[in-house]
């Protein structure tokens, strides 16, 4: 068998009772989190210039908004949104964001083809599931080849988890994911100005996934060898000199769960820049004028520096609120000025603060071949004053697998998000019930905002 027949027979298989209770605490909290993103960037102008492209094209919802849309472009919108500032969960060991693909994915698909709670929950185990291990098979191999990894990787997730759920064969879900490797997409030269691209990455690979799902339906034909073929997914889209390993893709499937290991983030910011903002904040405590501060180094892994340090001329001085999220001197910086990384940190105004520029500007960092990353996301900063050296580390990232957010933390969250969406108390409860019944009794009437 390839992989992708291991996978496919595997999961039509599933049963929706055989889900551990911990995959499906970890989606509810991935379904909360990720609703509370949406509504969040609802009014941001990347969402609406996608509004205004696809309003009207059919008839379901986008959450967020009160125009209807066809099947792809609501996902596609949803998408976007959850993903667009960047505050969305992330999965260790290869960052790769989950929820942002998944969930969009199968709300439309759930409206379209009327899926009951069980296939609904189904459907994002199976889809989360396969994005994770995905991950799992060449860590910073799809970085280093200038992919998005949760732009390519979340096209299969999508097809993977509708294909279990439709009335779908096993021959035919293996066509889809096949058809999905020929579909997926997404480079990440938004690093060079803070462009909207990677904005719309999981949107992108939602509407993809569903497309790959539902030709493979109609009984296009597509290759079983898609990820380990000579031609296939890793050879095209990973760096060769990084080794495979694909056995992360099938073994104990069913049995070890990597979808339970999904971080959850505290900061709208870039994944492996959120220690370093805990770093900061820590040390704010224990400096009475930050204007004495003379110099800030930060230890990294020399993976991260590509997409968070350099151009360094660009970030210590962001030219858009997008490139400050992938701005470790920036992040740092307002980390040390505000004390948070939230999304109020992250717009015109902010950028253009004097005193969180000239933070930022005596930020730089140190490579430490000692440096755990991709398996660990640390942070440590040696920040220098006229008087002292006070240093911190963050052992690993806070949200994650060794240090959770709490589910205290995640409804603080969402309740910030909604606060900022400005949706009105009416629909916040009309939203909370939708996020209580999903997996139980889907209800889409009452969240056409």
């Amino acid at each position: 068998m390839t992989i992708a027949e291991e996978f496919s027979s595997w999961s039509k298989s599933l049963d929706v009772k055989d889900i551990p209770e911990k995959t499906q605490f970890t989606l509810k909290f991935l379904l909360k989190d990720i609703c509370g993103i949406i509504l969040s960037a609802r009014n941001e102008d990347y969402v609406k210039s996608l509004v205004e492209t696809y309003k009207g094209s059919g008839n379901l919802i986008s959450l967020g908004h009160s125009e209807r849309f066809d099947l792809f472009s609501s996902a596609i919108i949803a998408g976007t949104a959850a993903h667009g500032e960047d505050f969305d969960d992330t999965f260790e060991g290869n960052p790769m964001h989950v929820g942002a693909t998944m969930i969009p994915a199968m709300l439309s698909a759930a409206q379209k083809f009327n899926l009951d709670g069980d296939q609904i929950l189904k459907g994002l185990a199976v889809g989360s599931e396969l994005i994770c291990r995905l991950a799992l098979v060449a860590p910073t191999a799809m970085h280093k080849q200038s992919f998005h990894p949760t732009a390519v990787c979340g096209t299969f997730g999508v097809a993977a988890g509708l294909s279990s759920v439709l009335d779908l064969t096993e021959k035919q879900m293996v066509s889809a994911l096949g058809i999905a490797g020929s579909f997926t997409s997404g480079i990440i030269e938004y690093l060079a100005e803070g462009s909207w691209t990677k904005r719309v990455h999981p949107g992108w690979s939602a509407n993809s996934g569903m497309n790959a799902a539902l030709i493979a339906k109609s009984g296009f034909y597509g290759p079983r060898t898609v990820f380990e073929g000579e031609h296939g997914f890793f050879e095209a889209f990973a760096l060769k000199e990084i080794e495979r390993d694909y056995s992360h893709l099938t073994d104990g499937l069913g049995k070890r769960w990597e979808n339970q290991n999904l971080a959850f983030k505290p900061f709208a910011c870039g994944t492996m820049a959120q220690p370093f903002v805990d770093c900061a904040i820590k040390i704010r405590k224990k400096i009475k004028n930050l204007n004495n501060i003379s110099s800030i180094t930060a230890k990294v892994g020399e993976g991260t520096v590509h997409r968070l340090w350099e151009p360094l001329k660009e970030k210590k001085k962001p030219s858009t609120p997008y490139s400050a999220k992938f701005s470790v001197p920036y992040c740092v910086a307002v980390g040390f000025v505000r004390g948070d990384a939230g999304l109020n940190e992250f717009n015109e105004k902010s950028i253009n603060d004097k005193e969180i520029l000239n933070l930022a500007s005596k930020v730089n960092y140190e490579i430490d071949p000692n440096n755990e990353y991709p398996k660990n996301y640390t942070g440590t900063l040696i920040c220098k004053t006229s008087e002292n050296e006070f240093t911190e580390h963050q052992p690993c990232f806070r949200g994650g697998i060794k240090e959770p957010l709490t589910k205290d933390d995640i409804d603080k969250k969402y309740n910030a998000n909604l606060n900022y969406s400005k949706i009105s108390e009416e629909n916040k409860k009309n939203l909370n019930n939708f996020i209580e019944t999903l997996f139980t009794k889907p209800d889409f009437s009452k969240i056409n905002f």
